[in-house]
């Protein structure tokens, strides 16, 4: 009875949270009833709604829209503002030119070429999974590049175990020979994990290769939505939290000169996803593959059966790849436009073309111009080449009549793969940021953390990573970075303490979620394969936490103290008269 009852309740769980939540924070704005108190409220059923997902994500970043103008805490129209800013065109544009790369196929073209060259010794191919998947989840949401790599991972170690197989029948066959009645007894078919083998000698020799077998599997499926995470931090557009972060500087610090450009988060962060890659790659290989550098990095030996296997299978799908088409190479030339263009724009140490050739003002030309303008040519230039030499004709002219016109992205296409969700929970944060500052709510916060100014700096930094690393293994690493910087900046500001200090590894720390297979959707997709358990992930998670915070900790404390001035207290910043 009382297991019936407590079943009963656990499956109301979300109508419970969705109905009680809201009264049980009425004390704020009733009681206290200032501005700061009602968006408290908001903030904080924001938060619970967020990290149950009792609504959906995007449907919870909708709520300022509702909740700040009954509450007095902003009008509407200010509101309705926030949820389509510069920042959320960068992102839209991004997205754009990721899906027609993923709708051309070019994404698997570049790992599979990639992967080819690297090499097939289990350690050689686990950095090369990392880096291609790494490398993708920089341009592309690391959602649909775990989704496209795990697949062929899975290939390859299918094709692995087949062919340790076929070794196993044919020792099995010889020691026939001698015995066969007494080992057709003694043996018969085994699963490990999804891998059949035909047969299971009692032998520590059998065992242990088929647990060596199984860490394998292991590894290389962990090791690819690591790596996703880890690569969509080296751009803005490759994750979330970066461009939340990128937002929130431009809507709490207006006068910040845009020192949070793609250049500039480039330089910042680029090295450091290196840096933690290989980490990662020395952890993962040390848990699952046994690190051996003579066998990992020896030069001249033979090839096994197994390596051979693993390359062909690999050969053979980029070979059904085809050639590159026309419309291949176009797309790939406007993403090749886009990153020089993003570089270029403002590189800092001199004028960039926005400036320079079209005399525009820092503020007029930014990341989210070129974005658009490039996510526009997609939908211009044609799929096909045009029939620039036979127009006189009249079979040309019959099949240009026959075949409609395509463009290299159509709106039926971004329709369909776009994460149109995510620009909702942009805006909803930034909406957020808005009543908090206008609220008077962020100055609050700040201030009531101003004891922390007897703290170092550094020891802040490691601080707020451990704190927002722990929170975004359970909820999504926008929603985490929403709620966590603008209480961060105003933070900074109370102490005197540059703000991208502490706003800088938040935003890092927020990717970093490597715990739990509801962390995040790669993770989830891995575990999918049924190839990984939860003590598995949680335990190489931990340690992967660990490697991010220090990683950020070296980032920050080394070249990203000389890039943005981290020393002094900037003058952008300076609203308290600290």
């Amino acid at each position: 009875m009382v297991v019936s009852f407590m079943k009963s309740i656990w499956e109301l769980k979300n109508g419970l949270i969705l109905f009680f939540t809201p009264f049980f924070l009425l004390p704020l704005p009733l009681v206290i009833g200032t501005k700061e108190a009602n968006c408290a409220y908001v903030i904080g059923l924001m938060a619970v709604y967020w990290c149950t997902e009792v609504l959906p994500l995007a449907v919870t970043a909708l709520l300022p829209a509702v909740l700040f103008p009954l509450f007095n805490v902003m009008a509407s129209k200010d509101v309705c503002m926030q949820y389509l800013k510069d920042t959320n065109m960068l992102f839209l544009g991004g997205l754009m030119v990721a899906v027609a790369v993923e709708h051309w196929n070019l994404h698997k073209r570049i790992a599979l070429r990639v992967l080819l060259i690297v090499g097939v010794r289990p350690a050689l191919l686990m950095l090369g999974f990392m880096g291609v998947t790494a490398f993708l989840s920089m341009w592309i949401s690391n959602t649909a590049t775990t989704a496209m790599m795990v697949p062929i991972v899975q290939a390859v170690l299918v094709q692995l175990n087949n062919t340790v197989r076929e070794e196993d029948i044919q020792t099995i066959t010889s020691l026939d020979c001698e015995d066969k009645q007494s080992d057709k007894e003694a043996n018969g078919p085994v699963v490990v994990n999804g891998f059949s083998f035909s047969m299971e000698l009692e032998s520590a020799d059998q065992q242990q290769e088929a647990e060596e077998r199984l860490r394998m599997c292991k590894g290389m499926t962990l090791c690819v939505c690591y790596a996703a995470s880890i690569g969509g931090t080296a751009t803005l557009t490759g994750t979330g939290p970066n461009l939340v972060l990128t937002g929130q500087m431009s809507q709490l610090f207006p006068e910040n000169a845009d020192v949070i450009n793609f250049a500039s988060w480039f330089g910042f962060a680029f090295p450091n996803m290196i840096i933690m890659l290989i980490a990662a790659w020395i952890w993962l290989q040390t848990i699952f593959l046994g690190f051996n550098f003579r066998k990992t990095w020896g030069c001249g030996a033979v090839k096994t059966e197994k390596e051979i296997a693993a390359y062909n299978v690999i050969r053979e799908e980029h070979r059904h790849l085809g050639p590159m088409s026309y419309g291949e190479i176009s797309v790939l030339t406007l993403f090749i436009l886009l990153v020089v263009l993003w570089f270029t724009r403002e590189p800092g140490f001199m004028d960039g073309w926005a400036t320079g050739f079209f005399n525009a003002q820092k503020e007029y030309v930014t990341d989210a111009t070129v974005a658009v303008f490039v996510a526009v040519l997609l939908f211009v230039l044609p799929a096909k080449p045009p029939c620039l030499c036979s127009w006189g004709s009249q079979r040309s002219t019959a099949v240009l009549q026959s075949e409609p016109r395509s463009t290299l992205l159509t709106w039926q296409v971004a329709q369909m793969k776009m994460p149109w969700s995510i620009l909702l929970l942009l805006g909803g944060g930034f909406a957020l940021a808005k009543g908090s500052e206008d609220s008077g709510l962020s100055a609050w916060l700040g201030q009531q953390l101003s004891p922390l100014q007897s703290i170092p700096p550094w020891a802040i930094a490691i601080i707020v990573c451990l704190m927002v690393a722990t929170f975004t293994e359970c909820t999504s690493n926008v929603a985490t970075a929403t709620l966590f910087l603008p209480v961060l900046a105003s933070m900074s500001q109370s102490i005197g303490v540059n703000p991208l200090y502490v706003m800088v590894p938040c935003t890092l720390s927020a990717s970093f979620a490597f715990m739990l297979p509801v962390a995040t959707p790669p993770n989830a997709i891995v575990f999918s394969y049924g190839y990984v358990k939860v003590s598995d992930m949680a335990k190489a998670g931990i340690v992967m936490n660990i490697i991010g915070i220090l990683c950020i900790t070296l980032a920050i404390n080394s070249w990203g103290r000389a890039m943005f001035s981290l020393d002094s207290f900037p003058s952008w910043a300076n609203y308290t008269g600290v």
